[in-house]
């Protein structure tokens, strides 16, 4: 049995690393750009149908508002989630492309119980600390109620909800896409279908939505983790769980750039949604939809580059530096190409975008469709600098992947969202995160140009 999956980890090895790249990247990015635009586009449900809330424009705009408060929680879970997943699955990729299966098999093990762990550790803190968080997140009077009740169940799930992105990044970081695809995209379509069900069937208001998520992010999780047992999956056994300090230092020397760029999203969220308070509900419930739909938009760059970072870790860990160069070129042309064709769609229906979330609120409307538009100027640049931080994190340049990751929410937006509404008020808010991603594309051209330096001389030091 162990002979036979050692014979398709080699099969595999031989498939990631002669494959034409830009075929076999076509392959495996298909699965998780499905994968990503479910995510997203349940992640935009609970928006939609809290913001259909009956009992007034007031009540429904304070509903949505609560489910803008409570994303930057969500960031926190993801942040985790992605560190222990993007930590070992580079790991696990680079191993498998050394042909090192034993390594990979108990990095696959640590990174998953460490995920269950630190997420029972947030669910016990979050409802101990309960209406202080949700303050903390930006919460205004009117908005409490909503949050409280919202976030009480998202808290419940942070176990399976961190452990399941684990499962997920494994999955594509050993080159199949497909089962994890199956798993993020089945609890997808079930939390869409259950949003209303819950919200209006049931007549749960927004405790309905959250339910709604929390129950079909355990399916996603039961899934994804009956997945890891198919196929040549690497096996998740407890007796490979291996915590030692070998292994935390490599989960978060390829994890910390996610745990960064996830954690500092949620700090930025929380400040602009308290920045955001300063002009009423409507500013809050605005930005959060623009959030939302830029996200929506961006999921589709972030599933292609995905399918790039198995390709690079297989590619690089076999010492195939013109084979990670050329995977990294075609990604960064392609989805700078989607995302000029995404921004110029944004910029001529950027009010009826808005309308879909809050038509019966015409200040929601008018906030959201200008920061929608500012937001849409810099939004080509977003492909070259996620998949310029795919490879850093992947190849394990830590200090340029981390540095990149933290530059857009944190290093220039959170200084840019705290000044510039004194100077200009609400316009400030709506101009930090375009100004941001201006900054943070220069930054990262001139560290990804060191990054592909150093590829070269590797590459003729390995040719010598």
């Amino acid at each position: 049995m162990q002979g036979a999956s050692q014979d398709k980890q080699n099969q595999k090895f031989v498939t990631m690393t002669t494959e034409p790249v830009k075929q076999l990247i076509i392959r495996l990015a298909i699965p998780t750009m499905i994968s990503m635009m479910i995510t997203s586009v349940y992640n935009m449900a609970d928006t939609f149908f809290v913001g259909q809330i009956s009992g007034g424009s007031a009540e429904a705009t304070s509903a949505t508002a609560a489910v803008g408060v409570a994303f930057p929680l969500m960031a926190v879970i993801q942040a985790f989630g992605f560190m222990f997943g993007h930590g070992s699955g580079n790991f696990i990729s680079r191993a498998l492309g050394s042909q090192k299966t034993d390594e990979a098999e108990r990095m696959a093990a640590t990174g998953f119980f460490m995920a269950l762990i630190c997420g029972g550790l947030l669910m016990a803190l979050g409802l101990i600390f309960l209406e202080p968080l949700v303050r903390l997140l930006g919460s205004t009077d009117t908005i409490l109620p909503y949050a409280i009740s919202y976030v009480r169940l998202i808290l419940i799930g942070c176990p399976w909800m961190t452990a399941s992105l684990v499962l997920n990044n494994q999955l594509r970081f050993q080159g199949n896409a497909l089962f994890a695809m199956i798993g993020i995209g089945t609890g997808g379509l079930i939390n869409m279908a259950l949003d209303p069900l819950l919200i209006f069937g049931l007549n749960m208001g927004i405790e309905g939505a959250a339910l709604a998520t929390i129950i079909s992010q355990l399916i996603s999780f039961c899934l994804l983790f009956i997945g890891t047992r198919k196929s040549d999956n690497l096996n998740i056994r407890l007796k490979n769980f291996t915590p030692k300090p070998h292994y935390f230092a490599e989960i978060f020397r390829g994890g910390a750039p996610s745990l960064f760029r996830q954690g500092i999203g949620s700090v930025a969220t929380t400040v602009l949604n308290n920045a955001a308070g300063a002009f009423g509900d409507p500013a809050i419930a605005a930005m959060s939809i623009v959030s939302r739909v830029m996200m929506f938009a961006n999921s589709l760059v972030i599933g292609f580059g995905q399918g790039f970072q198995p390709v690079c870790g297989f590619n690089y860990g076999a010492k195939k530096y013109d084979r990670v160069r050329k995977g990294y070129y075609f990604c960064v042309k392609y989805s700078s190409f989607f995302l000029l064709f995404a921004a110029v769609l944004g910029e001529i229906f950027a009010p009826s975008i808005l309308s879909w979330f809050r038509a019966d609120d015409a200040e929601v409307i008018r906030i959201g469709a200008l920061a929608l538009r500012l937001q849409c100027v810099t939004l080509p640049s977003f492909g070259f600098i996620m998949v310029s931080n795919m490879m850093m994190q992947t190849t394990a340049y830590t200090f340029q992947a981390s540095t990149t990751a933290l530059a857009r929410q944190g290093l220039f937006f959170l200084p840019l969202v705290l000044v510039l509404p004194l100077i200009w008020g609400l316009l400030g808010i709506q101009l930090a995160q375009p100004i941001a991603d201006s900054f943070t594309f220069l930054l990262t051209l001139a560290m990804q140009r060191t990054v592909l330096r150093d590829m070269d001389r590797l590459e003729k030091a390995n040719a010598a």
